[in-house]
């Protein structure tokens, strides 16, 4: 079947770069493009008239929950107490268990993968938290999230996490990781099975991928078979590294390189090799010591990084900078690593803490942020059929509202979307040719029962740092409101 949106702009791709189309025309047959332009001159079985709108590939979120957020439990706490957020050594030494029912746990990804498609994701990587499971994710877990994947929809490069140590409290408010290494092993030997049993599911829609967590809780061994099967299977990797401080301190105790250094000695970067959030380097302004030039490494291996500018920016950090990355020939992506998944929210947060950095626009702009979100992933994915609306690329749409009234007055149609615009006004999503979200409704997804379920297991979610707390403040200190609560008598 042959179907053409028409719309106010359309964003297509002259085979160099975005271009704008006043009036344009998108056609697909089944899951293909065939035609981007102002006249089509074939015939259609249906046309879909997105009206005063901007219809654009749809965005590619590297880093994205596959969660209910935990974030906004570690946000507003006192540095001082980030620690009470990790498991205490006492919990650990007690036996780690999982907080959640395998129902549950089954259940969170499809309240995540529909706020993706709501925000007009329509390939996404997705990342979960360890904070309140036994270990690391199981292959029941993802199997599920395949399946909800699958019945919404979504593009999907996914694979459980596996890790041979936690980062735990002692007593004394010092942090250590303690190893287990037995269960990285076999947490990877399910990742693996994971990717042979998976990729290329649901007609496609989901490919596996290797997804160890931090870098300071993997083993060398761990890391260097990750790469090898990374190889062997021809799927990509994510490992988070170079994002924090004690990360940084501790990869250089152990080695005495900054994490790119380390991770590069031993043979694990490359162009299948994505790196979430990579900004934690040597010339970076809170890191003290170390040398070398990070970002020529980078570029070299032709190494990804996974820009997730609105989490960090929120804790106080950013990029230093987009710009500067772009200009050293840096690959980057985006991924939105937090609720809400809002692309538009993330790009217009990219440009700005770019620009605080710079004093300038230049490679900074809204539409350097857009091509990261739409041509930097699938560069990593290696998809050229990805990120673009050209003839031959998937079809996979999204219209932006132009309607509104807090909109504005529109000037360049990029730059008034990312100016005035959300997530909330992504009112089409297509992916694979299937209308997955029309007028903010998913197809046989009730948004209000599912909200209300998200409330439940967030609520659980959260009660379970005060188990894993090294000073056991309780919850009323561990979770103090913004302002004194007056409840109903």
């Amino acid at each position: 079947m042959k179907k053409k949106i028409t719309a106010k702009y359309a964003i297509g791709f002259d085979g160099e770069d975005h271009v704008i189309i006043t009036d344009g025309e998108v056609v697909y047959e089944n899951d293909t493009i065939v035609y981007v332009g102002h006249h089509f001159d074939g015939e259609v079985d249906e046309v879909i008239d997105a009206g005063n709108a901007v219809v654009s590939p749809g965005f590619i979120d590297l880093n994205a929950l596959g969660d209910i957020d935990h974030d906004i439990v570690h946000l507003e706490q006192a540095s001082a107490r980030n620690k009470n957020m990790l498991w205490s050594e006492d919990y650990y030494r007690k036996g780690y268990h999982e907080v959640m029912t395998p129902e549950e746990e089954a259940f969170k990804s499809l309240y995540a993968y529909s706020q993706l498609i709501l925000n007009g994701v329509t390939t996404a990587m997705p990342i979960t938290s360890v904070f309140y499971k036994r270990w690391a994710e199981t292959y029941e877990e993802l199997a599920a999230a395949a399946d909800h994947a699958g019945r919404l929809g979504l593009r999907m490069y996914m694979g459980p996490s596996y890790q041979s140590g936690m980062r735990v409290v002692k007593a004394n408010g010092e942090i250590e990781v303690l190893w287990n290494e037995a269960e990285g092993q076999a947490g990877l030997e399910r990742a693996v099975q994971f990717v042979k049993d998976f990729d290329g599911a649901h007609n496609g829609l989901i490919r596996g991928m290797l997804a160890p967590e931090r870098i300071e809780s993997q083993s060398v061994e761990n890391l260097i078979n990750t790469k090898r099967y990374s190889e062997e299977l021809g799927c990509p990797i994510r490992l988070h590294a170079a994002q924090g401080l004690y990360e940084y301190t501790e990869i250089h105790r152990r080695h005495n390189q900054s994490p790119i250094q380390f991770l590069n000695e031993i043979g694990f970067l490359g162009k299948k090799t994505a790196i979430p959030h990579a900004h934690f380097i040597p010339d970076f302004s809170k890191a003290k010591f170390g040398e070398g030039d990070d970002l020529a490494i980078l570029q070299e291996t032709g190494t990804t990084v996974i820009h997730c500018p609105l989490v960090v920016g929120r804790h106080g950090e950013a990029l230093e900078s987009f710009a500067r990355y772009k200009r050293r020939g840096v690959n980057i992506a985006i991924g939105t690593d937090t609720f809400p998944p809002d692309f538009i929210q993330n790009i217009r947060t990219a440009s700005m803490l770019s620009r605080l950095v710079e004093g300038d626009v230049a490679d900074s702009s809204y539409a350097d942020i857009y091509r990261a979100a739409t041509l930097g992933g699938a560069r990593f994915l290696g998809r050229d059929d990805l990120g673009r609306l050209a003839p031959g690329a998937k079809a996979d749409i999204i219209a932006i509202d132009l309607d509104g009234f807090h909109m504005g007055a529109v000037d360049d149609p990029i730059r008034t979307i990312i100016t005035c615009g959300s997530g909330r006004d992504v009112k089409l999503s297509i992916i694979a040719g299937r209308t997955v979200m029309k007028d903010r409704l998913l197809p046989g997804v009730d948004l209000e029962e599912i909200k209300e379920k998200g409330q439940r297991y967030f609520d659980k979610m959260r009660l379970g740092y005060v188990e894993r707390d090294y000073q056991q403040l309780g919850e009323k200190e561990l979770f103090k409101p913004s302002f004194p609560i007056v409840s109903k008598r």
